[in-house]
């Protein structure tokens, strides 16, 4: 195994001589193998063990035995407990998500404390043939198809070259222990599932089924870059830009679903969702869907992406009197400073929101004013305006209210300027 090992790293480039790899060690046959073989072959170690805190006194046992193998080996040994229960109630996210989430953050944090070249994790033949048909079920698209890369960021995997069964007899050749988890024995997760009782089913079929399906995701990651440049070759002739989406053009162009896939999919949009926004092309301004961290908003003929903020900054202002009307710009406006009393307050816009736009006698509703100003439903969403009691005298960046203009009887002018945050 070794020096299929050593043969799968120079491939692809995986790991240099000579410099540190942070090894993510859980005790179970994968980490320990990968820990035992990087050491035979000469790289400079350094053990990370996560304690999750989930299994009593079996957490408690993984994190002792990883601490006397390292102890054995003369390999330096970093441990961190979590809890990862407490974590995963606060951020209303799963168990395995929340450990995943923590373990990777520790990694970057390691990293860039040591300056180590990678984390090197146990995925095997067997694990990339599981990631294929979760992928496959979840309907994530070519890129699902290409499973686990050798290397992901800073993540490398040297063991995608061997199966478990290989793993488990070169530890027994050793003579190598090792624990056991034993939430990996009971199918209570779709992983769990497909490795207890489907695979079995698939190898009866075919002998080598995860080495066949293992063999498919290395080869779906060799056509990626060719599929990549038809990708975007399509995307361009179809309206796609970074953030925007033109659906004229879009609904001219052929495989509207893949495209939509694609544009949308790193931004965490699920294929249901995808699919919806490709049945609804033709859908009403306004119309919105949502990732975690991501909405695409539809807009006169436009969808458009952008990034969800937890809130939006209010703008900082500068209010002074002065004399005379100076400078003027977007980010200036005048008032009578006689018709104000201060202090002014600043919001963001709301439903029903009326002022009476400069240069005009009437009212207006603001979202009509917005939609007049070519406003997309994402900025209408972020305008903030600058109230004087229930008036509006100021919608930033755009009008001021006719009401409190300056007029040729006024005495005292007041300037307010939008200006950067210092924060």
């Amino acid at each position: 195994m070794k020096a299929r090992v050593e043969s799968f790293i120079a491939r692809h480039y995986l790991l240099e001589s000579g410099r540190l790899v942070l090894v993510a060690l859980s005790g179970g046959a994968d980490s320990v193998a990968l820990l035992l073989v990087l050491h035979e072959l000469g790289y400079p170690l350094e053990a990370l063990h996560c304690n999750f805190h989930l299994r009593g006194k079996e957490s408690d046992r993984d994190c002792q035995f990883a601490e006397d193998l390292c102890r054995q080996m003369g390999v330096p040994l970093k441990v961190k407990h979590f809890q990862t229960a407490e974590y995963a109630r606060h951020h209303e996210q799963s168990i395995e998500m929340a450990a995943r989430e923590l373990r990777y953050e520790w990694f970057v944090e390691r990293l860039h404390e040591t300056g180590a070249q990678a984390v090197a994790v146990g995925h095997h033949v067997d694990d990339q043939a599981e990631t294929l048909l979760l992928n496959l079920l979840r309907g994530t698209g070519i890129r699902g198809l290409a499973a686990m890369h050798p290397r992901q960021g800073h993540v490398v995997r040297p063991l995608l070259c061997t199966s478990h069964a290989d793993i488990l007899a070169y530890l027994r050749d050793k003579g190598q222990p090792y624990v056991t988890d034993s939430t990996n024995l009971v199918p209570d997760t779709r992983r769990n599932f497909i490795r207890l009782h489907i695979m079995p089913l698939l190898s009866q079929m075919q002998p080598n089924a995860p080495h066949a399906l293992a063999r498919t995701a290395s080869l779906v990651q060799e056509a990626l870059p060719y599929y990549q440049r038809g990708v975007e070759e399509l995307m361009n002739q179809a309206g796609f830009a970074a953030d925007s989406l033109q659906l004229e053009s879009f609904r001219r162009a052929g495989s509207p679903s893949l495209l939509l896939h694609e544009w949308l999919a790193p931004y965490g949009f699920n294929p249901a969702t995808t699919a919806d926004i490709a049945r609804h092309t033709e859908c009403q301004t306004g119309t919105t869907w949502t990732s975690a961290t991501h909405r695409v908003v539809a807009d006169r003929g436009r969808l458009l992406l952008r990034p969800i903020h937890q809130e939006v900054s209010a703008p900082c202002m500068r209010m002074q009197t002065v004399d005379a009307i100076g400078h003027t710009g977007p980010e200036v406006a005048y008032f009578d400073a006689d018709l104000i009393t201060l202090p002014l307050h600043t919001r963001l816009a709301q439903t029903g929101d009326w002022f009476v736009p400069f240069g005009m006698k009437g009212r207006k509703l603001l979202s009509d004013f917005l939609t007049d100003c070519k406003a997309d439903p994402v900025t209408k969403a972020a305008q903030y305006v600058v109230c004087h009691g229930e008036d509006i005298i100021w919608v930033v960046g755009r009008r001021s209210d006719n009401r409190y203009r300056v007029t040729a009887s006024t005495r005292r002018i007041l300037r307010i300027e939008q200006i950067e945050s210092t924060d």
